[in-house]
């Protein structure tokens, strides 16, 4: 297969822009490589795959089960246990095993409810 030559084309279109126009036609580029992917990762994990990014993050495998569990509970599975955890550790200013063991003793998930609007 070859693949036609499309360098020319291509910097006729950004040729006339300025270093911060650049950048942000780089950035938006990006983002749109990536959103695909993000969009997957939202609609296709599962608890077990949650629970292995818990892991390793350190935290135990019963406050994963218990963490993961209080996700699907609240419908915020698809946002990623971990990124439920990182927001309680930013919140509590503490460490990945801690924030979960929280979040596992019931503590907390109305901050991760109020971040994501809970249950969809």
């Amino acid at each position: 297969m070859v693949r036609p030559d499309t360098y020319q084309e291509v910097r006729k279109r950004i040729a006339g822009l300025s270093d911060t126009e650049l950048e942000a036609y780089f950035w938006e580029l990006g983002r749109r490589c990536v959103d695909p992917l993000v969009e997957l990762a939202r609609t296709h994990t599962s608890p077990s795959i949650e629970r292995s990014v818990l892991m390793r993050m350190g935290v135990d495998s019963l406050a994963c089960q218990a963490v993961v569990a209080g996700c699907e509970k609240r419908g915020l599975l698809g946002h990623g246990a971990g990124h439920v955890v990182l927001v309680l550790m930013r919140a509590w200013d503490c460490d990945a095993p801690e924030a979960a063991r929280r979040l596992a003793a019931g503590e907390g998930w109305e901050v991760a409810e109020a971040k994501w609007g809970g249950v969809r």
